[in-house]
């Protein structure tokens, strides 16, 4: 895809999602610690599911030190509404133990140090050097962004890694941080997986799926 035609992508995508990337409804706000644990959790579930168990979870665990030594079993009552909670939680007990063992109980500020953290891939990483740290370093693919990437055109595989590279190469690094959150925005709104709205698609005259033969 044309260079142009991304930067018009972007633009009109952030006129129809003004407040998408300070959605309420997202996990990426909070803490860089509550941002990373929380982005782990949200792996095969919603946004909305994760932020029902912000309250309790953080009241009773609030820094790395303290998940880092909870008990699974109590962590695991917590998550359990989100689904495969024993690998969830025995995950983000595993991140806090590694924030503590090696970085100091911080957040670290970089992908490769991210990516040693149990649980967390460039996906994540993305997220929490973007949202929590202000740090544009990639593009996070997630479920939304990926049926996107092909949709539109931007990446011609489902292979994650190089959707990101193609849509970094699309894309002004500028514009990373803030393309997450609109094509998300965009794929629950618009673009949705089994029937995409196509007629009223800010974006169609730019869309791969819409101008194939048969489409219109």
């Amino acid at each position: 895809m044309k260079k142009q035609d991304a930067e018009k992508i972007y633009s009109l995508l952030s006129r129809q999602y003004p407040d998408a990337c300070d959605s309420t409804v997202m996990v990426c706000h909070g803490t860089p610690f509550e941002v990373l644990i929380l982005t782990i959790l949200s792996a095969q579930t919603t946004d909305r599911a994760v932020l029902l168990v912000k309250k309790p979870l953080f009241t009773k665990y609030p820094t790395p030190a303290a998940l880092a030594a909870a008990k699974t079993r109590d962590v695991e009552t917590i998550v359990h509404s989100l689904g495969y909670f024993h690998a969830k939680a025995r995950h983000i007990i595993a991140a806090s133990q590694a924030l503590l063992g090696k970085f100091g109980g911080e957040v670290p500020g970089t992908m490769d140090e991210l990516l040693t953290i149990p649980g967390v891939g460039r996906k994540t990483a993305n997220i929490v050097l973007f949202h929590a740290l202000g740090r544009n370093e990639g593009i996070a693919v997630d479920t939304h962004v990926r049926r996107l990437a092909r949709r539109i055109g931007f990446s011609d595989t489902d292979n994650v890694t190089v959707i990101e590279r193609n849509l970094m190469a699309a894309f002004q690094k500028s514009l990373w941080g803030d393309l997450t959150d609109l094509l998300i925005a965009h794929g629950r709104a618009c673009c949705i997986a089994k029937k995409p709205k196509c007629e009223i698609c800010p974006i169609s005259q730019y869309c791969r799926f819409f101008q194939a033969p048969g489409k219109k």
